[in-house]
């Protein structure tokens, strides 16, 4: 299996990640479990030697004494005093954990490789960072992992590609045979970053960022046309015609889900009790399940990448909506079908390949009213007037209906389909920015 995960653009080069599933012996499915669980049990010990020094210092703290170093500048060659308070219970950041923790460090610990540790107490300090700067606007503090969480990980920024097979950084003092790791599919020749590995249904996967200078990357011709993107449930509008995001081949993916779904409950309880112990046709129904999520989550990656690419390969300029998804969720109209019509992801995977490929995109306005305006004339409609998700009742027009009530108009009186006008007033856009606005 390989799927394309995203791009990240760098001054010099793109970061543009791939995940691969990982075929691995007995012995180093064992080491790449052992791997798993003591990145869990480093997170969770960073996580509460933390909490406590953030404690201490919220309840006592002040400047034992201070440094004064100087450092010279390399540029200007000017000498330069760095002052340096040194407190009694400092405010915790992830180097101050990292050090303690490896101070504390056990003897077993020393079989593992010591840039695990370092790797999950960086991306602590990043949790944390993210959770103070506000990220997203729910993101939570850092929690505790579970070992009975569904996918377990680890980093490594050791491990490396020789001649298509992945080999693991060997700890010291490990006298045992070390064997490579082989890919589902051939990796790319380019430098890599920090790998990410992780275990999910029994199965094993890497995600391999690799460094491609931008030379590297052939721009999109230029094809000297344009479009808009209305995004829908099932299906999205552009130029030339509509996208179904969820075929028929994916609703029979999330029909067997429920169905299993279904099993499940029955299963688990015996005698309108929760049993402790789940049997083996649970357990063989929970397999089932799981292999027909990641059947579907496979089907809605291969849509979504084949969708955005097809549009950077013919358009210059895309026009979006910028819609606020977790709101427009919370309404629970449709809320299921917005969820499984990836509006976010298209948006990001747009994004980057825009980025790459030297295609322009733009966000319309959240305020921009594409739905409220006729295309041809320009009315936008207003109050009572309004198309909701059910319809304008003043007039008894359904949901995907959009007419035209001005006689000026070409379409006056007219029954348009709403997704068709609401791609128009989107496509405008690019040659009149100035009505990216609220109307």
């Amino acid at each position: 299996m390989n799927k394309e995960k995203g791009g990240e653009i760098m001054s010099n080069y793109y970061i543009k990640t791939r995940s691969y599933e990982v075929f691995a012996s007995k012995a180093m499915k064992n080491i790449l479990d052992r791997n798993c669980d003591y990145r869990r049990y480093c997170w969770n010990q960073a996580l509460a030697l933390w909490n406590d020094l953030y404690s201490a210092h919220q309840i006592y703290d002040k400047i034992c004494y201070t440094t004064f170093t100087p450092k010279k500048n390399k540029r200007s060659n000017k000498l330069k005093i760095i002052q340096k308070d040194v407190h009694l219970n400092p405010s915790p950041n992830w180097r101050l954990v990292r050090d303690r923790l490896v101070e504390e460090k056990e003897d077993w610990q020393f079989a593992y490789s010591a840039h695990l540790l370092q790797l999950t107490v960086q991306d602590l300090g990043k949790a944390w960072k993210s959770f103070f700067d506000k990220a997203q606007p729910d993101w939570g503090k850092p929690h505790f992992k579970s070992k009975r969480a569904p996918r377990q990980g680890f980093k490594s920024d050791q491990a490396k590609l020789i001649d298509g097979r992945l080999f693991l950084e060997k700890p010291q003092g490990l006298k045992k045979d070390w064997e490579p790791l082989i890919l589902s599919e051939k990796p790319m020749n380019y430098p890599t970053g920090v790998m990410s590995f992780y275990r999910e249904n029994g199965r094993y996967f890497v995600s391999i960022p690799y460094k491609i200078p931008k030379q590297k990357i052939d721009r999109k011709a230029d094809t000297g046309k344009a479009t808009g993107v209305d995004l829908n449930v099932g299906h999205f509008n552009y130029l030339g015609g509509n996208k179904s995001i969820l075929p028929k081949k994916l609703e029979q993916t999330y029909e067997k889900i429920k169905h299993y779904q279904r099993l499940l409950a029955r299963k688990r309880e015996v005698n309108g009790k929760e049993q402790a112990m789940q049997s083996k046709k649970y357990l063989k129904t929970k397999t089932k399940l799981q292999a027909a999520y990641q059947r579907a989550s496979n089907i809605q990656n291969d849509l979504m990448q084949k969708f955005t690419t097809m549009l950077v390969d013919n358009y210059d300029s895309i026009v979006i909506e910028d819609l606020d998804v977790k709101k427009m969720m919370m309404s629970h109209v449709a809320s299921k079908g917005m969820h499984r019509s990836m509006f976010g992801k298209f948006r990001q995977v747009l994004s980057y390949k825009c980025e790459w490929y030297g295609k322009k995109l733009i966000v319309a306005n959240k305020l921009y009213p594409s739905t409220q305006r006729c295309a041809v004339c320009g009315l936008v409609k207003k109050g009572d007037e309004k198309v909701t998700l059910y319809g304008n009742k003043k007039h008894g027009t359904k949901h995907n209906e959009f007419i035209c009530y001005n006689p000026a108009c070409s379409n006056y009186n007219k029954k348009v389909d709403r997704d068709e006008n609401a791609m128009l007033n989107l496509t405008i856009l690019i040659k009149h920015p100035e009505l990216n606005r609220a109307l």
